[in-house]
């Protein structure tokens, strides 16, 4: 049918969602294209043409992924290195300043499926958390973008390579080593973020925390 549009949602995890309100400003300017919803309820999603999965935890049952045509993840490495987990953190973590970015269809095993697009970021190494934030979201939602302006017409490719598989991060995690200088921590308090997962010590059994922010001059 000619001006029927493409069923579009965004899947957003209840307790993860950093990223709705990057989504919320981002004009696809593709309204006359695809029709677009946001939901954080995987079980009211079906017959969808695409669902998007954003910053989403869990992994979802393999009955969802035959309820709708497409489902995508953008994972923000260069899979299959560093599926699972937190993947620009540890990235961060491990001193690099060019992040990867895979958009690829989910299957039933984790971060496994066909790439459709990939794309590259590169940081300055001064971000912190919020900044790191904004720049994967604007990096994810171009991605979309583009997947977009060029669906259903867009082909993908197998992965190759020898995957690896990054754990859960914890708050436990954002722990400083007092016998360690700030420098060689630096980046730990870069990825933790000031509100649910500050960085923190111990010192004389006391548990202090420590937030990091930019100098506003």
């Amino acid at each position: 049918i000619k001006n029927m549009k493409y069923k579009t949602t965004f899947l957003l995890d209840k307790k993860n969602k950093w990223i709705e309100t990057h989504l919320k400003k981002f004009n696809f300017e593709l309204d006359d294209k695809f029709s677009f919803k946001i939901s954080d309820n995987y079980k009211t999603i079906k017959k969808q043409d695409l669902v998007f999965v954003l910053s989403y935890t869990k992994i979802l049952p393999n009955f969802f992924l035959k309820k709708n045509k497409y489902t995508l993840v953008v994972h923000s490495s260069r899979l299959p290195k560093d599926r699972g987990f937190a993947p620009l953190s540890y990235r961060v973590l491990q001193n690099f300043n060019i992040i990867f970015f895979s958009l690829f269809r989910v299957e039933e095993k984790v971060d496994s499926g066909n790439i459709f697009l990939r794309s590259t970021l590169k940081l300055n190494g001064t971000e912190l958390y919020d900044e790191l934030r904004k720049k994967q979201a604007k990096m994810i939602l171009n991605l979309i973008k583009k997947f977009l302006i060029k669906y259903p017409l867009i082909k993908s490719s197998k992965q190759s390579g020898k995957p690896n598989y990054n754990k859960r991060r914890y708050p436990k995690d954002s722990e400083l080593n007092i016998n360690k200088n700030i420098k060689s921590q630096f980046n730990l308090m870069r990825v933790s973020d000031n509100e649910n997962f500050p960085t923190f010590f111990y010192h004389k059994g006391v548990k202090y925390i420590l937030k990091i922010f930019k100098d506003s001059d």
